[in-house]
């Protein structure tokens, strides 16, 4: 059944390495509470209370403001195949965009993607499993193209007014910081 721990053991690694996607809730002191799904290649463990995600372009920036407004976050992994297991990473979080040294220390960890955003960085300290044993049985089949597809058409201009026009704030008004 469910363990709380203080590090990713090699362990929860290999698990966290072998899920297609995780889920990000944030939530800034009033307003909405975001969960957000999150897929492709985007996602590395560093070390064992340090992880780091590729945020790339989409419909809203949710995740963005709430961090520059609560740095609290939670990162969930459900095990759709193989044995059940629930994973849960809780943290604080900063957000570097492409302007940042941070950001430009992580990118080449990750795949090139036109879209990319941001990069998010966890100091994790505390790392929860639970059962799973109420999450389905459900087969891969392959990676969306269509995300990817369509910033390639856009290109960096276009994604920069799409940030422009979609990104610059929260649902509840809050800044994004994207365009800064």
């Amino acid at each position: 059944m469910g363990k709380k721990m203080t590090k990713i053991s090699s362990r929860i690694k290999t698990f966290i390495e072998a899920q297609k996607v995780f889920f990000v809730g944030t939530a800034a002191a009033e307003g909405r509470i975001n969960v957000s799904p999150k897929g492709t290649d985007s996602f590395r463990v560093i070390d064992e209370n340090k992880i780091v995600w590729l945020n790339l372009t989409g419909s809203g920036n949710e995740t963005a403001a709430h961090l520059l407004k609560n740095n609290r976050m939670t990162i969930m992994f459900c095990a759709f195949e193989g044995n059940p297991l629930i994973l849960r990473l809780y943290g604080n979080a900063s957000i570097y965009h492409p302007r940042d040294d941070e950001f430009q220390k992580y990118e080449s960890l990750f795949p090139p993607n036109i879209g990319t955003r941001q990069i998010i960085e966890m100091e994790v300290d505390l790392v929860q499993t639970s059962c799973g044993f109420g999450v389905p049985l459900m087969d891969f089949k392959e990676e969306r193209s269509t995300l990817t597809t369509w910033a390639e058409e856009k290109g960096k201009e276009g994604i920069e007014d799409y940030w422009k026009a979609k990104n610059t704030e929260s649902l509840d008004g809050f800044e994004t910081k994207i365009l800064d």
